[in-house]
């Protein structure tokens, strides 16, 4: 064997070996980010089905002025969170990612009031599936999908201003819509972030800011999950 054929054998070892170290470099940053949204999710369930079995609690804050703290406390704290990540110390974006998961529960612990056990859980297990189709999809598929994330951007502003105009207009039939359109929409951007989460990880540099990375992807895919599951929870489920 010639030395030219022994320096191609070399460089292609070498290429083996960074492609190994990419893919699993890549499985690690994924497990980090599909475990912080786990257990970011099993964090909401936990206190809103505890706060929901405390009526003293119950009545404390949605039978008082402290409802509407509980309900726009979070989302204040999710955009600050994504837009300041950049300036935040890993610690600190960690600290707030919890902190936002408690408090989006406490606001979510109606729904075990409005809604049975059983329904809860069939459509848990429903939305779970939706999910992880989706999120697999976006990661294994070659397809850019930019522009599918695009239109399903101008869907999600569409979402949300028919439900602010549904606030005075109370219209069950107008929240069926909307329920049914975030279903698509939610479905959509789970397959959409994690291919832009996937693209993220190649972008980073450094340890602190990976994982500063692998936490917003997951809150991505924690809202994009958690809306999935309340948009079909007011489709399919049985009230009490």
């Amino acid at each position: 064997m010639s030395k030219y054929d022994d320096k191609i054998i070399t460089q292609s070892q070498r290429g083996a070996t960074l492609a190994d170290s990419i893919d699993q470099g890549l499985r690690s940053y994924l497990n980090q980010v599909y475990m912080y949204m786990a257990f970011g999710l099993l964090f909401t369930g936990g206190i809103a089905y505890t706060v929901a079995n405390i009526p003293e609690m119950m009545q404390l804050i949605f039978g008082t002025p402290l409802r509407w703290v509980v309900i726009f406390a979070p989302l204040g704290l999710v955009f600050y969170l994504s837009y300041r990540i950049g300036s935040l110390k890993y610690s600190t974006a960690q600290a707030l990612f919890w902190l936002y998961s408690g408090l989006l529960g406490v606001s979510l612990a109606s729904i075990f009031w409005a809604y049975t056990g059983e329904s809860i859980a069939r459509v848990f297990f429903i939305s779970s599936s939706m999910f992880g189709v989706m999120s697999l999809y976006g990661y294994t598929t070659h397809k850019d999908l930019s522009g599918m994330g695009s239109f399903m951007f101008m869907g999600l502003i569409g979402i949300v201003i028919a439900g602010l105009i549904n606030i005075f207009l109370q219209s069950d039939a107008m929240q069926f819509i909307i329920s049914a359109i975030a279903v698509v929409v939610f479905t959509g951007l789970t397959a959409y972030d994690t291919q832009v989460i996937k693209v993220m990880y190649y972008e980073g540099d450094g340890e602190e800011v990976t994982g500063k990375k692998a936490l917003i992807g997951a809150l991505r895919l924690y809202l994009d999950f958690l809306n999935i599951f309340l948009a079909l929870l007011q489709l399919m489920g049985n009230r009490r």
